[in-house]
């Protein structure tokens, strides 16, 4: 007989390219991780701390299809680079910090700007304008064995053919070992934690009917439509 008082809620997964999945744990986003995009949002380019904001697990969606959310009308695409830990720590040093990556995927961080925007002015926290129900497109993940450890390489996104965000990963202000090393100081990681890197500039609303493309050089392209 079963001692929880409800049945237990599912570990949510995401694929790998090789027709596996990936469990979940945590999602950990860097907020203002390239120098153009802090430019764009009013803030100041230089290297500061790094800040971070989660996601839930089950926000990470490979439908390839993305709900448009209620109660805005102000919703932005940022196409990141999701990073997928097989193991974890704390106070990781930053010379070992690749050595947990699993692997690396496509990904967007869709983003409710209007109630972001309102959190803002009120000093509350983000987690309606990025938390919300599929928010998270993702592309299978590919292992890092085999397509090594991507430093940089062409990161853009297009809406309906015309390309809105491009830059190259090498323009990421923490770099992917700073990442797991700051988080660590701070977050016991563990296998099943991902982290969303950060996006170029140029993020921009879209509309029902919109069709979104993201690539990264290396790990394909991810098509997402908003319905």
């Amino acid at each position: 007989m079963s001692t929880t008082v409800i049945p237990a809620p599912q570990v949510h997964v995401i694929p790998t390219d090789d027709g596996r999945t990936f469990p979940v744990r945590r999602v950990y986003c860097i907020g203002r991780n390239f120098a153009a995009h802090a430019v764009e949002m009013g803030h100041d380019p230089n290297r500061e701390a790094p800040f971070f904001f989660q996601k839930n697990p089950d926000n990470l969606d490979p439908s390839g299809t993305f709900p448009y959310p209620p109660h805005s009308t102000d919703v932005h695409h940022e196409v990141e680079l999701l990073v997928a830990l097989k193991s974890g720590g704390t106070n990781i040093p930053l010379d070992t910090a690749l050595d947990h990556v699993w692997g690396y995927a496509v990904s967007l961080d869709m983003t409710r700007r209007d109630l972001q925007a309102e959190a803002k002015k009120a000093g509350r926290p983000w987690e309606i304008a990025k938390a919300f129900e599929r928010s998270g497109p993702v592309g299978p993940l590919r292992p890092a064995s085999r397509i090594g450890h991507p430093d940089q390489g062409h990161i853009a996104l297009a809406v309906n053919g015309e390309t809105r965000q491009q830059g190259d990963l090498n323009q990421m202000i923490w770099k992917v070992p700073e990442m797991i090393s700051y988080l660590s100081e701070y977050f016991e990681l563990r296998a099943g934690d991902v982290i969303l890197s950060g996006t170029p500039s140029g993020v921009n609303a879209v509309t029902r009917g919109d069709v979104m493309e993201a690539t990264i050089e290396g790990l394909g392209t991810l098509t997402v439509k908003v319905v």
